[in-house]
């Protein structure tokens, strides 16, 4: 239908209206349905977790410092919260999605978060935090990229490619939530996938036959952008593709020291940024691959995923053996001298102008030191529970956050210990007292016989050191203070520590934990809370209009309606609403 005069003027002011409102910041809008979806991806029809009925949930994209609204409807049967891994939430632990941060979203509800990407760049991706929801799926890539005025450091790819690969089992996360109740280990899971699909039937013993993969088309002679996250349960896996090198070049919202890998070790939770060229023949379709690490091989061989990375051109299908993972199993160095070798890109420039190495981290003074220890599972009150240094994590009723903001007491204890506790183990709701613009030390110590990764919310870290063996005072005599890679999720090795550096200039109430899920489920998490003395908008958001409450505070909640339920909270997108709303009204009688 054409429009009059007055109907294009109309239009044009509200441009204008809305140009001058989000100018400074713009919004990027997303709207999620959760719910569930019958799938198989390694053959077994299988209950998971979708989003708009994607299984994984689809790619957010967005740029620095972009407003991001993700309206929530939770179709699942039970409680659900989303954790944006890695986004640092800056003045806003609100928006984290975290049993210690936020009310759980309850069945048939809606919620909508809005949180601002905040001086961050990179790759990360998103998941449920509940109940063990993330061994079902609901998990999907988050890209933040460069503003316009700010170059990255390498040309422009050809292609944006997002990988998800995570061991898999074909038991529904209830049932593997029951086991873990009961005081068992989940065992050898059943597979590996990538981008929620199944093995390529490398071998007729191993794969059976009508199990969907994943192809990744590509052209020749183009430069590729692969982001790589681990968002498995527990495995940690070794990626690589066939005959071609992988350059990375990022990590976790850190440009990275370009070097080439013919595979890398990427562990439960973390991201990486590989740049591919396809620079081969393209006689046949080549593997990709996500394989266990760390485990016995022989058993192991069925938790491997593979994709096909096909050329334009391609002369013909994938086949023979799969390339071979790193020969280390009697060398525990090898994988260790990987993780040192990624360094931080010190001269390129991240969210800001300025370059990554101008925070000179390793000449700042440290404020509070902390040894965390973990340790295989233990019995607590006839409980199976997982401990960090002795400290089983009990989440309260009532959200830390959320006890603060109204002045709580008994919620939680302000008492981790900063050394690990010499008694029998406990379960508590014990947190980390963090001093703002504090410059905190943390070594993690792992007293386990597999490898844990840890994930600080609300920060990224720098990894400053590892080794094998009991961390001790002379042990800082080996940190690299200048070029250690900032990240938010690091691995520390079986009877080995990792010593991180995090600069506490973000107020909130930030989740460490171990992303291994079945130790999370278990108690192996806690939090630090950072506390601004002068009360200021400037340090941390106010608390939220649409705050859930819950716990202590659930006769404050007032019944779900759809006009709280789906709005985006602050001024500017109010007006954006009320502006649309008057368009929608007023044009057709135009």
């Amino acid at each position: 239908m054409a429009l009059n005069k007055f109907s294009v003027l109309f239009l044009v002011h509200i441009a204008l209206l809305l140009n001058s409102c989000f100018a400074e910041d713009p919004f990027v809008f997303y709207n999620f349905e959760v719910s569930y979806i019958t799938a198989s991806p390694l053959g077994v029809p299988q209950q998971v977790i979708a989003i708009n009925n994607k299984f994984p949930g689809p790619t957010i994209n967005s740029t620095t410092n972009n407003n991001v609204v993700v309206n929530v409807r939770n179709k699942l049967d039970e409680s659900l919260l989303l954790h944006w891994s890695g986004i640092q939430q800056r003045r806003s632990s609100w928006q984290d999605g975290l049993r210690g941060t936020n009310c759980p979203i309850p069945p048939k509800w809606n919620w909508t978060y809005q949180f601002q990407v905040k001086d961050q760049i990179g790759s990360f991706f998103y998941f449920p935090s509940l109940n063990f929801q993330r061994a079902a799926g609901g998990f999907g890539g988050f890209i933040i990229n460069n503003r316009d005025i700010i170059p990255i450091p390498f040309g422009t790819p050809d292609g944006d490619i997002t990988i998800l690969i995570g061991d898999w089992y074909t038991r529904n996360h209830t049932a593997l939530r029951k086991a873990l109740d009961a005081g068992k280990d989940l065992g050898m899971p059943d597979g590996v996938l990538i981008n929620g699909k199944g093995p390529y039937r490398y071998n007729d013993t191993l794969v059976p036959d009508g199990i969907d993969y994943e192809t990744i088309n590509v052209h020749p002679g183009k430069t590729y952008r692969l982001r790589v996250h681990n968002v498995g349960i527990s495995t940690s896996l070794n990626f690589r593709i066939q005959s071609h090198n992988l350059l990375l070049a990022e990590t976790e919202g850190s440009y990275t020291v370009q070097q080439n890998y013919t595979s890398l070790d990427i562990h439960v939770g973390q991201s990486y940024s590989f740049l591919l060229t396809t620079d081969q023949n393209a006689s046949s379709d080549y593997y990709i691959v996500a394989s266990a690490r760390f485990v016995n091989e022989s058993q192991w061989k069925q938790v491997t995923g593979v994709a096909i990375l096909r050329y334009s051109n391609s002369k013909g299908k994938a086949a023979g053996p799969l390339p071979d993972p790193p020969q280390d199993e009697y060398d525990k160095t090898f994988s260790m001298n990987q993780a040192r070798s990624i360094r931080w890109n010190v001269s390129a420039s991240g969210a800001r102008p300025n370059p990554q190495g101008s925070f000179r981290y390793g000449s700042i003074n440290v404020t509070d030191i902390f040894v965390l220890r973990n340790k295989p599972p233990v019995t607590i009150d006839g409980k199976r529970r997982t401990t960090l240094s002795g400290i089983s994590f009990v989440n309260p009723a009532t959200p830390i956050r959320l006890a603060d903001q109204f002045k709580l007491k008994g919620v939680y204890k302000l008492d981790f210990p900063t050394r690990p506790l010499t008694g029998p183990p406990k379960m508590e709701t014990s947190v980390i007292n963090g001093t703002y613009r504090g410059f905190m030390e943390v070594i993690l110590q792992n007293n386990d016989t597999k490898v844990q990764s840890y994930h600080l919310s609300g920060y990224a870290f720098f990894v400053v050191g590892m080794d094998y063996g009991e961390w001790s005072e002379n042990s800082r005599g080996t940190y690299n203070k200048w070029d250690g890679i900032a990240r938010s999720t690091t691995q520390v090795y079986p009877g080995a520590w990792t010593a991180i550096l995090i600069s506490l200039d973000n107020v909130g109430v930030w989740n460490l934990r171990t992303e291994n899920l079945d130790s999370w489920y278990l108690g192996q998490e806690t939090y630090i809370r950072v506390v601004n003395p002068e009360k200021t908008n400037k340090t941390e958001f106010p608390m939220p209009d649409n705050v859930l409450y819950c716990g202590a505070l659930s006769k404050m909640q007032k019944p779900q309606d759809v006009s709280s339920a789906t709005s985006i909270t602050g001024s500017r997108s109010k007006l954006f609403i009320t502006v649309l709303i008057l368009a929608s009204v007023l044009l057709p009688f135009r």
